[in-house]
């Protein structure tokens, strides 16, 4: 079993990345093979519109620290994307991130119900730290992620979320949610 973890926090010990290094040290505890890519550490841009993965590429054109993430999802079997909560909506670095993710669509996405390049049966954990502590607040953050991933082929997809941390690592003493992680990890990597 492979894990693929892309943490979207420009803060490396972030509350978002504690979450996912719990989901990983479990995973990794059930034999998973786990690959953690801190996106704030790498070079990249984002999706230039120029359309060469739909019209002569079956991958993104641009040749950055991006590309062996992408390569890297391409071969995983559970994704982790890890990020806080930033003005409503999950970071700049992971949205740049999920932008270039558009080079998985096949060029005839949307009338093609077969959508994805990628493999099928992939799944999906998206962790979110807020500040907010009102757990109605931003709903909408997930569903758009989702609906992605579920047309990239993504069978799984679980949300974790944690409300009302802010200072770096707070979540570790919301016990309720490094569980949630645990578990996750358990029931996607075969515990």
């Amino acid at each position: 079993m492979k894990v693929t973890c892309v943490l979207g926090s420009p803060r490396e010990n972030g509350n978002s990345a504690t979450i996912a290094k719990r989901f990983c040290d479990r995973a990794m505890k059930l034999g998973a093979e786990i690959r953690t890519f801190t996106l704030n550490k790498l070079e990249y841009r984002g999706c230039q519109g120029c359309m060469a993965c739909k019209t002569g590429l079956d991958k993104c054109a641009l040749e950055d620290d991006l590309t062996e993430v992408l390569e890297a999802v391409r071969e995983t079997d559970v994704l982790v994307m890890a990020s806080p909560v930033y003005f409503w909506d999950i970071s700049g670095q992971l949205k740049t991130f999920i932008d270039r993710t558009f080079s998985y669509l096949v060029p005839d996405f949307i009338t093609n119900p077969n959508k994805s390049r990628l493999a099928p049966g992939k799944k999906l954990v998206c962790i979110l730290a807020q500040n907010n502590r009102d757990r109605s607040s931003f709903p909408d953050i997930f569903r758009k992620i989702d609906y992605f991933f579920k047309a990239y082929g993504f069978v799984d997809r679980q949300l974790i979320r944690a409300f009302g941390v802010n200072e770096p690592g707070e979540v570790a003493a919301h016990e309720d949610v490094m569980m949630l992680a645990e578990k996750t990890a358990e029931k996607l990597c075969g515990g």
